[in-house]
């Protein structure tokens, strides 16, 4: 599923415009791109939780030339999910 894709389902379930779902959707992704951003946590009871991972400086390899390459340090995204999405993607019929 792409962005349209969400924003047009969103629109089918809660009803309203397609502008105000796409409005509601880039909300969303800004307020938990700022809130990740200041090293926060977001937490969604039964979905999950992302939580900023902050990746140090390392070596690495080129894989095509096998050349050692220093990997700058770099802040990530774990998502841990939550036991109604995990119950939800397991369930057996």
């Amino acid at each position: 599923m792409n962005k349209n894709e969400l924003i047009r389902e969103l629109q089918l379930s809660r009803g309203g415009s397609f502008s105000e779902a796409k409005d509601f959707l880039e909300a969303f992704i800004e307020i938990v791109t700022t809130e990740l951003g200041h090293d926060g946590e977001i937490t969604l009871q039964g979905f999950g939780t992302l939580k900023p991972w902050h990746q140090t400086l390392r070596d690495g390899r080129n894989p095509k030339t096998g050349e050692p390459v220093t990997i700058p340090p770099r802040i990530s995204v774990k998502f841990r999910p939550g036991k109604f999405l995990l119950d939800a993607l397991n369930k057996k019929e």
